[in-house]
């Protein structure tokens, strides 16, 4: 099937890919439009994962105020350059990186981050829950994890649906900003205040 160029031009106003990047994957995927979109971010993560050794050392301190002023958010963020830590994408990537953090609550930015003794009380937890249901002793490990898998999702940031689209998670979504400006970008550190807390 013949790509043209104005669905190239769709294609690269929905992703911010490339022409030729765009091209490739509409002609990968015969024309359909959504495999050519998921083509595209497979493409993103693959180069994102690539980035991910380059240190980052320039970026943005982002303060964000919750309208009523009773929550805020200090966050930095990282990028290569001082060119792209300017760049529009990058501000609106750092801005609703600090608007999940106000809404979502994270307790660390990896799973590597958290507290082990918390990670260790909550498998407690996890599996005493598991005995009270009265699951069978070799089942309950299994429960116990999947439930931490859970409490990992909803509890670190990487890990979390982002806010915007809960179809993506955090780290997809800095996936898709590093394919997308070409540089490694990296939360840095994070402070989230309530009034009260």
């Amino acid at each position: 099937m013949a790509v043209t160029a104005e669905d190239v031009r769709t294609l690269r106003e929905k992703t911010g890919a490339g022409i030729m990047d765009c091209k490739r994957a509409l002609a990968e995927a015969n024309g359909d439009f959504e495999k050519a979109v998921e083509i595209l971010r497979k493409k993103g993560i693959a180069t994102a994962q690539k980035k991910s050794s380059r240190e980052a050392k320039e970026g943005l301190i982002e303060a964000y105020i919750h309208p009523g002023s009773r929550l805020g958010v200090l966050l930095e963020v990282n990028c290569e350059t001082d060119f792209v830590a300017r760049t529009e994408e990058f501000r609106t990537l750092v801005r609703n990186l600090a608007m999940q953090i106000a809404a979502a609550n994270p307790i660390a930015i990896r799973r590597e981050d958290v507290d082990p003794a918390l990670v260790e009380k909550e498998l407690e937890i996890y599996r005493t829950q598991a005995r009270n249901e009265g699951k069978p002793e070799p089942i309950v490990e299994r429960i116990a994890q999947g439930r931490l898998e859970k409490f990992f999702q909803e509890n670190v940031l990487m890990e979390q649906p982002y806010i915007r689209d809960p179809n993506v998670t955090v780290r997809q979504l800095i996936e898709e900003a590093i394919a997308k400006l070409g540089e490694n970008i990296v939360v840095r550190r994070f402070a989230r205040f309530q009034l009260g807390d």
